[in-house]
């Protein structure tokens, strides 16, 4: 779809209902009416539990609400059904809807019909968050009107509406989970990029096969013109890419693509389609840590020269780029002890990612909800690096047998984080790390692994 024809879309005559009034689900709702839509609000709580913002907008809208576990009794009537990204596909009200016609789509693919603009969008299991922000800073260097929106923070739906009343080229630079490609069916991104592919969210998807089928939508329908970008070194994520028509200009911190971004020795380079090598900085020029930021600056470099940007512009912003909030992030140093806030880590994978870049003397934190996750290699990932192992949360059992399975011993349990910091003070000696890496997502003590992290900062700092 063109601008033209996507900000010319018929909502005016389309009768939709908004399932989940979350940050997504309440953008959803005002746009939609904004444009006209006849529109139903859903939620599984009650009107009380709702935010006082969508309540007052629901009211002087006089919308029609379905509330604590309320729908309607038939769906024949709706043209489109806008899932929130926490709400699974297999629901039995998703089911009715889709047997009565009803066109079942999320925030993204919404908010691709409403908007004005190009979008780069990526996904993956881990590296999104690092990866998004350090492509949008790079896009804003370069003077591109540029919004950083999805699973970052930003409803990418609200931003699509202010798209529509500007003038000249816009660019959505995107972070997308699974939970948001699920539903994607037109969205149709300039560049996407899937960074890499293991287990995660199985309570939801069941099987890896589903899990990588939702990240592959974001391939889905793109053309010939269209670019994307995978990494070589991970096997499942290169057969991901196997049925788009997009092109592959590929990254690989280990393995160098024939045309991609590629680590050579100790440099960071694009090698283009004609062959031509383009030096983009030294990995000991980087601000972030790790082998796992050196491939997330590789795939942003990928995405951004294949945006048609300068590679001097590439390399002085990955250069001067110092991170994100929650991923590794170096919160403070307290008697010779330095603490890192790691709450984006709410996988496995991404918290031996975590575990590899500070390498030893840690005192880890981790647990919480676990996601149907094996913790095997996790506890595999300990010896030799984690001295102390504090743990809190539902499934904070988990972590520990799979622990002691590998012989690991030193764990201790703590109901809250706060006793968490106050254990790690007192086994930490000069020269230690302290690391919240929990493993898990936060739902089970915390909204958010944003709410997490600044827990842990705000307990960090009384210690001073």
């Amino acid at each position: 779809m063109s601008d033209q024809e996507r900000c010319a879309y018929d909502f005016k005559n389309m009768k939709a209902i908004v399932v989940g009034m979350g940050k997504s689900g309440k953008a959803a709702v005002k746009a939609l009416h904004e444009l006209g839509c006849a529109v139903t609000c859903m939620d599984s709580n009650s009107l009380s539990k709702l935010s006082d913002d969508i309540k007052d907008y629901m009211a002087v809208n006089r919308l029609k609400v379905y509330l604590g576990g309320e729908e309607p009794k038939s769906y024949k009537d709706y043209d489109l059904m806008v899932l929130s990204p926490g709400i699974p596909m297999d629901k039995p009200f998703v089911h009715s809807a889709m047997k009565a016609g009803c066109e079942i789509i999320g925030e993204f693919e919404l908010a691709y019909r409403l908007s004005k603009g190009k979008y780069a969008a990526i996904t993956g299991t881990n590296g999104k968050t690092t990866t998004t922000a350090l492509t949008g800073e790079i896009f804003k260097a370069a003077g591109r009107k540029t919004d950083v929106v999805g699973n970052i923070g930003n409803p990418v739906i609200t931003a699509a509406m202010e798209s529509r009343k500007g003038d000249g080229e816009n660019w959505f630079v995107a972070e997308a989970s699974s939970f948001q490609l699920e539903t994607a069916s037109k969205f149709k991104p300039v560049v996407a990029a899937i960074l890499n592919l293991t287990p995660d969210h199985l309570n939801r998807h069941k099987t890896m096969e589903a899990y990588g089928a939702a990240k592959a939508n974001i391939t889905k329908a793109q053309t010939e013109d269209d670019y994307l970008v995978l990494n070589l070194d991970d096997e499942a994520c290169m057969k991901l890419g196997e049925g788009s028509k997009a092109r592959r200009f590929p990254f690989g911190r280990i393995n160098k693509p024939e045309a991609g971004a590629y680590l050579d020795g100790e440099e960071l380079v694009i090698k283009d389609f004609d062959g031509n090598i383009h030096h983009i900085c030294n990995r000991d020029e980087l601000k972030i840590l790790g082998d796992h930021n050196v491939e997330n600056a590789l795939a942003a470099a990928a995405i951004i020269y294949c945006s048609g940007i300068n590679v001097e512009i590439i390399g002085e912003a990955i250069k001067n780029f110092g991170g994100v909030e929650h991923r590794i992030e170096y919160s403070a140093t307290v008697d010779g002890v330095k603490y890192y806030n790691d709450s984006k880590g709410t996988n496995v994978d991404a918290a031996v990612i975590a575990l590899k870049a500070l390498k030893k003397n840690i005192l880890l934190i981790a647990g919480g909800d676990g996601k149907a996750q094996d913790f095997t290699d996790f506890a595999k990932a300990m010896p030799g690096r984690v001295k102390a192992l504090v743990l809190l949360g539902r499934d904070a059992n988990q972590i520990e047998e799979a622990a002691r399975r590998e012989g690991f011993t030193e764990i201790y349990n703590e109901k809250t984080m706060e006793d968490c910091v106050a254990r790690c003070r007192e086994l930490a000696t000069e020269g230690d790390n302290v690391l919240l890496s929990p493993a898990c997502a936060s739902w089970d003590m915390y909204p958010s692994y944003e709410v997490r992290g600044r827990h842990f900062k705000e307990c960090v700092s009384k210690l001073k």
